[in-house]
């Protein structure tokens, strides 16, 4: 029996025994046991394929396979068969992170083989492969693996996590690497074929002030600029900022391709909420720069683990830049065909106080928006599951600029709260993604993020608006239930036959 055959066989047993209570209902996950990082996002046959970091044997981080789903519209998601399984002389202890194209008929993924020199003092060393599928379900690895054996001799061992991309004729990868003193960077190579890669260089490198390492680099051109966007480990804590263990955020600049001149800014969080890591990119045929992450955090709680299963990714969102530089984040529109029933919980009202409604569905899409121009109130906000001991608060500190998430009493009690820089121009428009075990909060048109694990035990799922000391006008307050795609979820050791159910959204 093939590696792959007994993963497959692992996976839908452990399926069987997982608890239902915090799966999400819209957002991507593996039938049972652990996934860490998207990979491999890309288009081939007129679907959309993620791959994800997995470990089938177990709900703890373990040796690393590729899982993979596929869809043909960014959220109806179906199951199909692990994609890579460790075990090769190039790839002993692991298929680690990496990426995906489609070269000329052929979906080509390409990832780091990692290997133990020393397991007990987490000694390692790291190579480049790829492997190919013609049907995009199965795939074989390239006979003459590693196509990059080592890193550069200016290296320490970290060297992983390559993203490649095709400009002009001419295939390039970027890798997360480290320097033997403890500087994260990340470093370009080139290839005619994918298969023989020069090295090109640094693209760009911390100053001692960014991290030990940078995981998932993924670079490309974004509305007339150039964007890193990264994973540095070992940032300290700054005030407000970099709460996480690890961080994700990016560098926006200008490139040259013929000198490797990557001239940027500061580095900025994509995403100031719990559990955003390792996010990757794909440009689709519509011309959208679309980013999915890992929706959880390195070694924080993970209470789904006593359910058989750990690790959900983010929503897709839409990236794009505004006129100062900055990373807009939104959800793809294709979010709307999830929508089913509708409540139109205000329009148009003066706010003082508190303002309730018994919503008891667990799948919801909020959205409400403040006029702050005349505004009297120091906060306004929402808080969902409101009315029980799980109450999750977002709430904008007017005065001060912040957007503030609070799930200190839904999962997170000793360190609950994460805070967004967030100016108003008169009005704060909150769009929130509710599912069972998540939440995720977009404010002012993607201009900042908030997205985070959530854990309530029972209860009804009510909102409720505030607005704290004096009045404010509310223009709009929607609510919109989501369908469950996972519901009729397909067989955890086959491709699904067909696509999930649908319905007409209301």
């Amino acid at each position: 029996m093939s590696t792959i055959q007994q993963a497959a066989e692992a996976l839908q047993l452990a399926g069987q025994k997982v608890n239902p209570q915090y799966r999400p209902g819209y957002h991507i996950a593996a039938p049972a046991n652990w996934i860490n990082d998207p990979n491999g996002m890309v288009q081939f046959n007129g679907e959309y394929h993620v791959f994800y970091q997995h470990h089938p044997y177990d709900e703890h981080w373990g040796p690393m396979h590729w899982g993979h789903v596929k869809s043909k519209d960014l959220v109806h998601w179906e199951h199909c068969p692990i994609a890579l399984a460790p075990g090769d002389v190039c790839d002993r202890d692991g298929c680690f992170s990496g990426s995906a194209v489609d070269d000329n008929g052929v979906l080509t993924l390409i990832y780091t083989g990692h290997h133990y020199t020393d397991r007990e003092k987490d000694l390692f060393t790291q190579n480049q492969n790829i492997a190919v599928s013609r049907d995009g379900i199965t795939f074989d690895k390239y006979g003459a693996n590693p196509v990059i054996a080592e890193p550069p001799a200016d290296s320490a061992h970290h060297f992983r996590d390559p993203k490649v991309w095709k400009h002009n004729d001419t295939w390039y990868m970027v890798l997360g690497n480290a320097t033997p003193d403890g500087h994260g960077r990340v470093i370009l190579y080139h290839s005619p074929d994918l298969r023989e890669w020069t090295y090109d260089g640094v693209l760009a490198a911390s100053d001692g002030t960014l991290g030990f390492m940078w995981e998932c680099p993924d670079f490309f051109e974004l509305d007339g600029r150039h964007v890193l966007l990264f994973s540095p480990q070992g940032m300290e804590r700054e005030q407000d900022r970099y709460l996480n263990l690890f961080q994700t955020g990016y560098l926006v600049g200008d490139y040259d391709y013929a000198t490797n001149n990557f001239s940027h800014g500061e580095f900025r969080e994509m995403d100031h909420g719990h559990d955003f890591y390792a996010v990757q990119t794909l440009l689709d045929e519509h011309g959208r720069r679309i980013a999915i992450g890992w929706m959880d955090m390195w070694e924080s709680d993970m209470p789904t683990k006593a359910h058989g299963w750990a690790g959900a990714l983010t929503l897709p969102r839409v990236l794009n830049l505004d006129n100062e530089g900055r990373l807009l984040m939104n959800p793809v529109e294709e979010m709307k065909l999830l929508r089913r029933d509708h409540y139109l919980l205000g329009e148009g009202f003066t706010l003082t106080g508190r303002r309730h409604e018994a919503i008891t569905e667990s799948l919801l899409e909020i959205h409400v928006v403040f006029d702050l121009t005349n505004s009297q109130s120091d906060k306004v906000g929402l808080t969902v599951h409101s009315g029980t001991h799980d109450e999750t608060v977002i709430m904008y500190d007017i005065a001060a600029g912040q957007l503030i998430l609070d799930a200190s009493k839904s999962g997170k009690p000793q360190d609950g709260i994460r805070i967004a820089p967030l100016q108003h121009n008169g009005t704060l428009a909150l769009r929130i993604f509710l599912d069972r075990s998540s939440i995720e909060v977009f404010a002012n048109d993607g201009l900042a993020t908030l997205t985070s694990r959530i854990y309530p035990t029972g209860g009804t799922t009510g909102l409720e608006l505030c607005a704290i000391g004096k009045e404010t006008h509310v223009q709009e307050w929607n609510c919109w239930t989501l369908e469950d795609i996972w519901n009729n979820a397909d067989s955890t050791d086959e491709a699904a036959s067909s696509e999930p159910e649908t319905t007409s959204s209301k």
